[in-house]
């Protein structure tokens, strides 16, 4: 059993986790490219409407830090940089408000398991408003 459990590698997942329209393809790298554009444009999608650029003018992108659960909820965490002075609560009431109501999402899979998974994707805010 230790054997077999060093020689896991929990830092990756057998199965990506997959919107349903992404479901059909039979190759993994499709499937992880579909989840994460259909991903992007849902968020952009939701976004297009607020004023961050306008507000934040030095602030042409903004990474965000995504948690699927093995529940299939999704949880998001705006990550600014540093550098840019910024209201840390009203960028997270934006994202909080707008990014709800989520289809379906099948979480990752390790093992047989639906698995939490975290990753950073970014998200470019001036195309968003033009």
């Amino acid at each position: 059993l230790q054997k077999e459990l060093k020689s896991i590698n929990w830092n990756q997942v057998d199965e990506y986790p997959s919107f349903g329209q992404c479901d059909s393809l039979s190759n993994a790298k499709a499937n992880q490219a579909c989840f994460f554009d259909y991903l992007t444009q849902l968020i952009q999608a939701r976004l297009g409407g607020d004023t961050l650029s306008l507000i934040y003018p030095d602030l042409d992108s903004i990474n965000l830090k995504i948690t699927i659960l093995p529940n299939a909820t999704f949880t998001f965490e705006p990550q600014v940089p540093d550098t840019i002075a910024y209201n840390k609560v009203f960028i997270d009431s934006i994202f909080k408000a707008r990014l709800v109501g989520f289809p379906k999402v099948n979480p990752a899979i390790k093992r047989g398991l639906p698995v939490k998974t975290q990753f950073v994707l970014p998200i470019v805010l001036h195309e968003i408003n033009r």
